[in-house]
């Protein structure tokens, strides 16, 4: 059974969307808290599911609503009703296992499997630390997803460091550190770097969304090339109550001198089309990034790519050889990188190469015969028990 506050297409229910095909043996069922583009992606696989609407109120708190002791009432009133519903479902499919998907899921699931008496797995994709949550909330979610899971799953040694600072406690000291996967539908078709002197078209690919560091990218990009030919693509669309930032974007390029030089896309499905038209993606989040699928998105379609050099980041790219990694945060550091790959199609054209040979290294067969293997020792760990 897995579970998941959200339908949207958002990076863990895409990493979801791609592991379960490869399960061939498990007989999975889907519960998802509400409708939406993930359910109709699952139809279109043949993958079990229903949705269990959970409250808009709770499915969508924000982080900084969160705390101890400030969750709104009606909040922890529906959420805690919405876990003995859960429950009751449980009971009645009676799974051998739950797979919490997301960290709402992570909290609600792993309560309802636990009074199910169902071996839970939470499946950790956040980074549990002040830098990303509220930090009076902090110390009680890591008690949470160390103490209540059966197992812990995270998506890089980054994200388990942040929910286990230092010395690793309880569940924690046994989490399986497992890279999200991905597969491009077809293979990419060859291309060379642009020659030099050519216009360019660098992009940022994902959700709108301050931590992302849209105005980063920006400003880099301003700083870099000022009013020179090149181009700049922001990707995707604001979530979550994140439309202010979006417009301050949008003036921000106005007042840098380079709006007319900036495309905003809103929220595009075809990501791999986007991604073909670009000669660099750039990331540039603040906020150490938990993973980072859309890096080896970039990567398997022959894109170079420029991260910002915290997070899961670190564990995908090697400097200077299958991308490049700059200070998260510095604009200027990031101009230095754009200007350095604008001038040299012979280093954009190495990058492009060896990144695509290293998102080989996250194919979705390997990433679910890896999780087959975490599945099979906590049900032995049960029936021992």
């Amino acid at each position: 059974m897995y579970v998941d506050h959200c339908a949207l297409l958002s990076g863990g229910e895409l990493a979801l969307l791609r592991t379960l095909p490869e399960l061939r043996d498990v007989d999975a069922h889907v519960i998802l808290g509400e409708e939406g583009p993930l359910a109709g992606r699952l139809e279109r696989e043949g993958i079990s599911h229903e949705v269990l609407a959970l409250d808009e109120d709770v499915r969508e708190l924000r982080r900084a609503e969160v705390g101890p002791r400030r969750v709104p009432g009606r909040v922890a009133l529906r959420t805690l009703a919405y876990v003995n519903r859960l429950r009751r479902r449980l009971r009645a499919l009676d799974p051998d296992l739950v797979h919490a998907n997301s960290l709402k899921s992570n909290l609600y699931g792993t309560l309802a499997a636990r009074a199910a008496r169902v071996p839970v797995v939470a499946h950790v994709r956040d980074r549990i630390a002040p830098d990303y949550l509220p930090p009076r909330a902090v110390p009680a979610i890591r008690l949470a997803l160390v103490r209540l899971p059966t197992a812990v799953i995270v998506n890089s040694k980054s994200t388990l460091e942040a929910l286990s600072p230092g010395r690793p406690r309880g569940a924690a000291a046994r989490a399986h550190v497992l890279h999200d996967p991905y597969r491009p539908a077809a293979p990419p078709a060859p291309r060379a770097a642009a020659a030099n002197g050519t216009p360019l078209t660098f992009g940022v690919v994902g959700r709108i969304m301050r931590w992302k560091g849209q105005d980063v990218f920006l400003r880099a990009f301003a700083q870099a090339f000022g009013s020179a030919s090149h181009r700049a693509l922001i990707v995707g669309a604001p979530f979550f109550g994140e439309e202010d930032y979006e417009r301050e974007l949008r003036d921000l390029a106005a007042d840098l001198g380079v709006a007319e030089h900036v495309d905003f896309t809103g929220f595009v499905e075809d990501v791999p089309a986007v991604l073909e038209s670009l000669d660099v993606l750039v990331h540039t989040s603040v906020t150490p990034e938990p993973f980072g699928q859309v890096i080896v998105e970039g990567m398997a379609a022959g894109v170079p790519v420029v991260a910002a050099g915290a997070g899961g980041p670190r564990e995908i790219i090697e400097h200077g050889r299958t991308g490049m990694l700059y200070e998260p945060g510095d604009p200027a550091a990031l101009a230095d990188v754009l200007r350095s790959l604008a001038g040299d199609a012979a280093l954009r054209d190495r990058l492009a190469e060896a990144g695509r040979e290293r998102s080989a290294d996250f194919s979705p067969a390997d990433t679910a015969a890896r999780l087959r293997v975490i599945y099979e020792s906590v049900l032995a760990g049960r029936a021992a028990g």
